[in-house]
């Protein structure tokens, strides 16, 4: 057996690839963007397995799931909001069943590091009623992976991995195991089940809910869930899942006392388990990265009498915000260890700003001095680097909230009464979520103004490709019924701002619906073609 270094995701992803994985789909979105990105470059340009990014989550999961009904072993993965925009293929996958295995991985993102929220993906896998394997570190996350396949046809479900920023984004050594046989026979066949007429529907659901006894037995068993009694007469009990588990590893020699523990790795979590250790114990403390998702089963709505639970509900952790070995340490009663003191020197502020020479910031430059003299004006902006044009030096949009929302809310604050109402929507944000609502926008000929920054890439992630740039965008734009008159393409430079202001003010003088594609390729991407 091989020893190798690998970051979280990547554990995950070779993990998949040593299950014989035969296709693997994905959308860029920060912590999980580095499995896609191992996985194209261990593919062999597509010839060991299809690994390919896609449009949008949904998009991903319903090419995964449509890779599973024919026989084949399927990997989607993204980050915990794109499993947002997922939910609804993920949800009725679990009624439908998986044929090949089919495993979905979601990386949560605690602390906000690169999100609008630190969501907590347990709750949709539990929502769907399917496994859900959470690894406590980069072997398990290797471990987990190839179990999750196996599990996923031997229950004929789609299966969830969770991850959380800290391990996704970390490196560590993994035992690496002989990969499974890739060429095995392929489950091809047809199921009516896969046809949700409610009929089918309503008899899949009745198969699901007869599955969770089963789901709850491979727990209990489950070599991952490991429980240990307590030591020197102690009456605590710590109950950790995932990474969090980790953390409390790190801490526990440096206890006097030896608390009892529950590993939890798998959901549902083995009940039987949890309750060996609430017999054995006084004090409960739950220590789980993300939301209090055990914590609230423990607790339920009284609690258990005599019995003192403590965690996120409680503030003994924090309500939010990433975990630390110290922040275990605190809850455990220990002192927290602090470093040399600094006195009074502070580091400057380094607030996030766009790159030097970003087409971004010469767009936003001429936005702003196009929009002079409007007072009831709105910028609705998106996900992705522009949305540090709400920063100085530029100031230049008011909202952002998910992929796509720019246009959709341009529409609804230019129908009431928004004037001008401007969406700011990068090209791969667009396709992503952004062609929709500017169909919605197209028939009503709403009285706002498009600006799609076309920097040729998913900059904001690693340069991923962009599925609408270029002159193809242009083509899309007019097949959606944008009006050529008022489709207009600038190149952001400081030699064209006046022109480009000029054209910016003409568009939003105008009563109906305009584009302008600022199109100018990221300057990161400019660079890295010069030094090759």
């Amino acid at each position: 057996m091989e020893k190798i270094i690998l970051l979280g995701d990547e554990a995950v992803a070779l993990g998949a690839i040593h299950s014989g994985l035969n296709a693997g789909y994905s959308y860029p979105g920060t912590p999980a963007s580095e499995v896609m990105e191992f996985l194209i470059r261990q593919s062999d340009g597509g010839r060991k397995y299809v690994a390919k990014w896609c449009v949008n989550e949904k998009v991903a999961m319903e090419e995964a799931l449509g890779a599973s009904y024919a026989g084949q072993r399927a990997m989607v993965s993204f980050k915990h909001v794109g499993l947002n925009v997922a939910a609804d293929p993920f949800i009725n996958a679990a009624v439908t069943g998986a044929n090949g295995g089919l495993v979905v991985v979601s990386a949560d993102d605690p602390g906000f590091h690169s999100s609008q929220n630190e969501q907590d993906s347990r709750y949709y896998a539990d929502f769907a009623r399917v496994l859900c394997l959470e690894p406590a570190s980069h072997q398990e996350a290797y471990d987990l992976t190839r179990e999750a396949f196996d599990l996923s046809e031997k229950f004929g479900l789609p299966v969830m991995i969770r991850l959380v920023t800290r391990l996704a984004h970390s490196r560590a050594p993994v035992v690496i195991r002989e990969a499974a046989k890739k060429n095995r026979d392929l489950k091809y066949g047809y199921s009516p089940d896969w046809t949700l007429l409610p009929a089918n529907a309503r008899h899949r659901y009745q198969v699901l809910l007869k599955l969770q006894e089963q789901l709850k037995d491979y727990a209990e068993g489950c070599l991952f869930n490991r429980f240990s009694p307590a030591q020197n007469g102690s009456r605590l009990g710590v109950v950790a899942t995932g990474l969090a588990f980790s953390y409390f590893q790190e801490i526990y020699p440096r206890l006097d006392f030896g608390p009892a523990f529950l590993k939890i790795s798998t959901y549902p979590f083995p009940e039987k388990k949890l309750l060996e250790l609430i017999d054995q114990v006084d004090e409960i403390i739950v220590i789980e990265e993300g939301y209090p998702f055990v914590e609230r089963f423990i607790r339920g709505v009284a609690g258990i009498p005599g019995k003192i639970i403590k965690g996120k509900m409680d503030g003994t952790i924090p309500a939010s915000g990433e975990l630390t070995p110290e922040i275990v340490a605190g809850a455990l009663g220990l002192s927290a260890k602090t470093g040399l003191s600094t006195g009074n020197f502070q580091l400057p502020a380094r607030p996030p700003q766009l790159c030097s020479g970003c087409p971004h910031g010469d767009t936003f430059q001429a936005l702003n001095e196009a929009l002079h003299g409007y007072d009831r004006a709105n910028v609705f902006s998106d996900i992705g680097c522009y949305t540090l044009g709400a920063l100085p030096p530029y100031k230049a949009i008011q909202t952002c909230v998910c992929m796509g929302a720019s246009v959709s809310m341009a529409k609804g604050g230019a129908e009431a009464g928004v004037y001008p109402s401007v969406a700011v929507i990068g090209d791969s944000t667009f396709t992503h979520s952004g062609l929709t609502p500017l169909l919605d926008a197209v028939y009503s000929n709403t009285d706002m103004t498009v600006i799609i920054l076309d920097n040729g890439t998913v900059a904001m992630t690693g340069a991923q490709p962009s599925f609408g740039t270029g002159e193809p965008l242009d083509r899309m734009l007019v097949g959606l019924g944008v009006n050529k008159d008022h489709l207009k393409v600038i190149n952001p430079l400081p030699k064209n701002h006046q022109l480009n202001t000029g054209i910016i003010r003409e568009e939003l003088a105008y009563h109906g619906l305009s584009v302008i594609i600022a199109r100018r390729e990221c300057i990161q991407i400019l660079g890295d073609k010069k030094r090759s």
